[in-house]
Parts: C-alpha cells; structure tokens; sequence
C-alpha cells in the first residue's frame, strides 16, 4: 500500500515539474510588446509554447494581436490568432485591432483581420475603423472600408462620425467620398457640433461650402469666427513626434545608433510644449463656446455653455517592470518614471499619449492633463 502511495506522490511531482514552464512563462509587459513591435516571432511563439496566454497585455495598446495590428504585422497577427486571441477584443480604449490597423493605414492588416473574424460595424458609439482611415487621411483605405459596407455615419464615443472628423482635418477628397456614399452633415456630435461646425472651426472654406446649403453657408460666413469654438491646432506636432519615435525603434531593433532621433524627439517635443502653453493660456481666458446651428443661430447666440467637460486618462504605471492598469475615464493619471529598460516603455508612452491628445482634440475634449503626462515623460527621457 505504502509503495502504490509514494508511486502517486512521485507521479504528481513529476507532473507539477513539467507543468512548471507553462505557469512560468510570464515575460515582462515591456519586453512582450517590444518583441511583438519588432517583429520577433520566434521569441513571441516560444513564448506561447511556454503556456503564455495568447490575450497577454503589453505595457501599451493591448494584446500582442492588437500591437501586431498597430504596426500591419500579419505573419505575427496569425501566430495569434491560431493560439486562440480574440480578433474582436478591446483595448482600455475601446478598440480592436481593426481600428488600430486602420489609424496606421495598413491596407493589407485591415483586409486579413475582416477575413478572420473582425467586425466592421460595432453597436454603439464607439471609434471604428472608418473613423480613423478619415481621420488620418487614408483615403484608399477609407474607400475599401465603404465598398465593404463601413457604416459611413458610424458615431464615436462622443457621437462624431466620420465627415465631421474629414471636415475637420481638412480632407476635401474625403468629404467627397462620404458625401456620396451617404454621410449625413446634418448630424451632431455630443457638443453640438456638426460637420460644418468643424469646417468652419478650423477655416476650411471650400469644404463648408461642400456640406451645406447655400442658405446655411452664407449664415455660416456671416456668423462671427467664435461661433464656432476654439481651434485647437496641435495635431500635426503629435504627428511629427509619433514618426520620430517609430525612427527610433526601429534604429535600436536593428542596432543603429539613436543620439541624433533623439535630439530631434526632445526638440519637436519642446515645440508642442511651448504651443500647448499658449493655446492653453487662451481657452483658459473664456469659456467653451456655442457650437454653431445654422437654423437657430440667434436662439442659440444666448444660451449656456455646453455640459460639463469630461476628462480621460489612461495609462497609470507604477515604478515597477509590471505594466499598471489604465486609469479609469474622468480620474488623473500618473507617471512614476522607472529605470533600465523602461526607456522603450517611456517611449511607447509618449506615442499613446499623442495619439490620445489627437482624439481628445477631434472629439472637442481637453487635453491639458495629459500633456502635463506627456511633459513628465519627456523630462524622464532627459
């Protein structure tokens, strides 16, 4: 009897030890979104080997298949998606890896992520992959999107839809590619803006002209210029700082020296600084103001200020390897800078906050918190 029990013990030992690996195989978030980045997937698949959860969050985006999908990685998105992810799983943020795929134009990223499993269309207000093809002038992309049937009137978190975001930004093509496919300009944002309103916001003459009625853009160029609400103008410097940080990862995964990126990243990041200064300095001397309606322009001329502001922070991260959890919509977040390897992090870190000062700034949100997050992360890079 005694025997036939130490044989049990043993036999269970033996397979405690072999399942140890599979419970062991819990890289670093930074190292884990670092490898998928490069495109290393011979260190990811022998971490999925290893028993690593193939939903495992890096320290920024989300899962491997969502950084996968960020960068248009497809031969890393199916290692993925084999070992079980989710192509329809969100982010903190509330994306999927079609949105993310969509943001940086990777054409090809976005047609096989529709073919495995990928919603075009999402229920409810939240950014689609339409949304950010507009918003960031990927007009080809933007065009597959509508051909496959994107809902062209599709609302985001604060009921945008993808003409106010083309108006916005300027994208006249893009405006006539919605417009005939059935954009509705008349539609409102949450702020009360519509697609003129943004038009006429950001000095976009030709494309007001293109959404509105004759009657409604003569008002419209009649109306006094802060009718429309402040023009926030930043964008194009977290563009410029987003493309210098892709150079300098892309310079350390292949062993180039990075000293020279890095002196252009501190000094396109001073630039949005001393901008971001005196733009806030101005919004903070009057109130938001009444988004313009063109049918009940003077009614509106004397009502109150829109609702109360919302604030939405992410990325929490506390001084350790371990990436911490978002913060939650409308609470501050914080930086507690950490050393070593944490320079990619921090890096990775800069590029999420620009990416959600940008759309915070389309969606008519401030963004003064999170450039006082994106200023302490410069300043840790020093």
């Amino acid at each position: 009897m005694y025997p036939f029990l130490a044989a049990l013990r043993l036999s269970f030992l033996v397979l405690v030890l072999c399942a140890a690996p599979a419970l062991a195989a819990t890289p670093d978030p930074i190292a884990f979104g670092w490898a998928v980045e490069r495109g290393d997937v011979g260190k990811v698949r022998s971490w999925l080997d290893e028993g690593l959860d193939p939903e495992f969050q890096g320290n920024q985006l989300g899962t491997g298949l969502m950084i996968a999908a960020w960068n248009g990685n497809i031969e890393m998105m199916s290692l993925f998606l084999e070992r079980g992810a989710n192509p329809r799983r969100a982010n903190r943020n509330g994306e999927q890896p079609l949105q993310l795929a969509a943001w940086n134009g990777h054409t090809e990223a976005v047609k096989w992520l529709l073919a495995h499993g990928a919603v075009l269309n999402r229920d409810g207000n939240y950014w689609g992959a339409l949304h950010y093809a507009v918003f960031n002038g990927h007009q080809e992309l933007a065009k597959y999107l509508i051909e496959r049937g994107a809902n062209v009137n599709a609302r985001s978190p604060n009921g945008s839809t993808p003409i106010m975001m083309a108006a916005r930004e300027g994208r006249e093509e893009l405006v006539k590619t919605l417009l005939e496919a059935g954009a509705d300009p008349q539609l409102k944002s949450d702020w009360g803006d519509n697609a003129l309103t943004m038009a006429m916001r950001y000095d976009h003459y030709r494309i007001g002209k293109m959404i509105a009625s004759p009657e409604e853009f003569e008002i419209a160029v009649k109306a006094p210029k802060e009718t429309f609400g402040e023009p926030v103008r930043s964008a194009s410097a977290p563009s410029e700082i987003e493309n210098i940080l892709r150079q300098i990862r892309e310079a350390e995964a292949e062993g180039r020296p990075s000293e020279a990126l890095h002196k252009q990243l501190m000094e396109a990041v001073n630039n949005f600084r001393r901008n971001a200064t005196v733009q806030n300095a101005t919004v903070a001397r009057r109130p938001m103001p009444i988004p313009f309606q063109p049918r009940t322009l003077v009614i509106t001329g004397r009502r109150g200020s829109p609702g109360a502001e919302r604030v939405q922070i992410t990325g929490e991260r506390k001084p350790a390897v371990q990436a911490a959890p978002a913060s939650p919509p409308g609470k501050p977040g914080s930086i507690t800078i950490t050393p070593v390897n944490d320079q990619r992090a921090i890096q990775a870190r800069i590029a999420d906050l620009m990416r959600q000062i940008r759309l915070n700034e389309a969606q008519g949100r401030p963004a003064t918190d999170l450039r006082r997050e994106l200023s302490e992360a410069v300043d840790s890079l020093k």
